[in-house]
């Protein structure tokens, strides 16, 4: 999308349906032309802000009419190159829309467009009595975590975004607006339109609005740190409290690297070991007994210097300062950027993938702290690199090419939460094979002109 007279054609007929809500400023493309991740941006064409989801219809009519390649944007916390523009065109960037529509307490549902942020969201449901649990860290919006899957820091409890969104309104690619799924808790109605586009990466439609479940506060809620001599002993402490189905809500480890970062970035003095954060949800009877279980199963492996957090106030520090763990991994090396990545296995094989990846990153060389949703056998690396520097590039590639042939031979995935983007194309391939083609022909059969979010997924899109 590089001819002059089509940007000016674009450019009019946009302009004509949202006025100064199109804009072709450079600093606003760069912004939106790039993630969280480490490579350099992609920008688009031009940035429009639709506020409706008959502004997206519009737009998309527009920009199918002139074959004009479209990117959805929510706040860009992507990692795997989701939001760039490779091939230009309009990003639609849907953070305006960002109204929570309406709120069925009996029912425990809600319905937000697609730029309601996660914590905007949990704001607005706190006086209510209710909470949304897909907490990704970032403050991503509702939309973006739909297309991307997301899952977080409570998924071993509440599950991810595939498990809570319950119905969809989507602006196909020519334009016309479908909606998926509803507000009843099951169906048997035809093809599963709503998981299909959860997870989709923009490739298929565009999301502007979202039916989510809800959950009842707590009447209990304690946190607790515990550190370990080695991640082995950590590592088992969670298999064996998911293997005696105690219903934790979170349960994240963070190796001593991660916890030297953490320590530094946000000012606190954890030991700099293996390190497991856990919560519990439930009445006050039951968390003392989860604690009081998983207290036991951790010392019998080692487990040491438990700190709890019941009060909100700690609480919320205990989680900012994993929350933070991605910028305080930053924070390592000054001027370097990030390259985070993720696998998922079966938790039985948890334990040997994490001891085989950090010995991996230690023979590399590499600056690369370990933290995961161990609940559910999801670990990140965060990889600190420099990136004006070609060989440790190279050994950056080399050491994700192993840990992702790792996890697959463990029965894995290549990607627990992040998604394919740009990054893993050719490892989803690796990981479905001919899997592939059946969604490449649903991808084709819903865009033909290879419109929405192109580049995406697939390695000749």
């Amino acid at each position: 999308m590089a001819v002059h007279n089509e940007l000016v054609t674009l450019l009019g007929r946009l302009t004509a349906l949202l006025g100064d809500r199109v804009t072709t400023n450079i600093n606003v493309r760069d912004q939106h032309g790039h993630d969280e991740g480490y490579r350099p941006g992609q920008p688009p064409d031009m940035v429009v802000f639709p506020l409706t989801t008959n502004d997206v219809s519009a737009v998309v009519r527009v920009c199918a009419d002139l074959a004009v390649p479209m990117i959805p944007y929510g706040v860009g916390t992507s990692l795997e190159g989701q939001v760039m523009a490779p091939s230009g065109g309009v990003c639609i960037d849907l953070s305006r829309m960002n109204e929570v529509l309406q709120v069925n307490p009996t029912d425990l549902d809600c319905t937000v467009q697609a730029g309601v942020t996660r914590r905007q969201l949990d704001q607005f449901l706190r006086d209510q009595g209710m909470f949304f649990p897909v907490d990704p860290g970032a403050n991503a919006t509702l939309g973006g975590m739909a297309s991307t899957r997301a899952s977080g820091t409570n998924a071993v409890r509440y599950g991810t975004m595939r498990d809570n969104v319950l119905g969809l309104t989507v602006v196909l690619a020519d334009g016309r607006v479908v909606k998926t799924g509803g507000r009843a808790r099951k169906s048997s109605a035809g093809y599963d339109l709503t998981n299909l586009f959860v997870g989709s990466e923009g490739t298929l439609g565009i999301i502007t609005e979202l039916t989510v479940r809800l959950y009842g506060r707590l009447e209990a809620i304690s946190s607790a740190v515990c550190s370990f001599g080695v991640l082995s002993d950590a590592v088992d402490t969670v298999i064996e409290t998911i293997q005696l189905g105690i219903p934790v809500a979170r349960i994240e480890l963070l190796d001593e690297v991660q916890m030297d970062a953490v320590n530094r970035y946000s000012g606190l003095s954890y030991p700099v070991a293996p390190t497991l954060f856990l919560e519990f949800h439930g009445t006050r009877s039951a968390v003392a007994e989860q604690a009081e279980s998983v207290g036991s199963i951790a010392a019998e492996h080692g487990g040491s210097n438990f700190q709890w957090a019941g009060d909100e106030e700690h609480r919320n520090a205990l989680w900012r300062a994993r929350h933070d763990a991605a910028y305080a991994c930053k924070a390592l090396r000054p001027g370097c950027e990030m390259w985070p990545t993720d696998v998922c296995v079966p938790i039985s094989r948890l334990a040997e993938c994490i001891n085989q990846t950090r010995k991996d990153i230690d023979q590399s060389g590499l600056v690369a702290p370990i933290v995961g949703h161990v609940g559910d056998g999801n670990f990140h690396v965060v990889i600190v690199l420099d990136p004006n520097d070609p060989e440790e590039i190279q050994r950056a590639n080399e050491f994700n090419e192993r840990l992702i042939g790792r996890a697959l031979a463990m029965g894995g995935t290549c990607t627990g939460e992040h998604g394919i983007g740009l990054g893993k194309r050719e490892h989803l391939l690796s990981e479905h094979g001919d899997a592939v083609e059946v969604m490449a022909r649903i991808k084709q059969s819903l865009d033909p002109k290879n419109l929405m979010n192109p580049g995406k997924i697939f390695m000749d899109s």
